[in-house]
């Protein structure tokens, strides 16, 4: 019983994924509001929203400020576990 519920339950979740991929547009299509009205956007409201002349630094600073923090995170967290476990290592074999 355990089996058939796990198996409903990634058949719909595939379901969905699938009906999602339908849902998008081409990749790469003039059309797509990822080209439209988003760089249109960053590109008229930048200096008004930010008041910073360059609008890569505003998107990565300002609009995408809690990705970029995001990113940061896995990142530190990433370099704090791989010196954790090579810090362990050099410290067995000294001894």
């Amino acid at each position: 019983m355990k089996n058939y519920l796990i198996l409903i339950t990634l058949t719909l979740l595939l379901i969905v994924l699938v009906s999602s991929l339908n849902e998008m547009p081409v990749m790469g299509d003039i059309a797509s509001p990822a080209y439209n009205e988003v760089a249109e956007y960053y590109i008229n409201n930048t200096q008004e929203d930010t008041n910073i002349t360059n609008i890569i630094s505003a998107i990565i600073t300002d609009y995408r400020a809690f990705d970029t923090l995001g990113e940061t995170t896995v990142l530190f967290t990433s370099i704090t576990a791989v010196v954790s476990v090579l810090g362990f290592s050099i410290k067995d074999k000294k001894e």
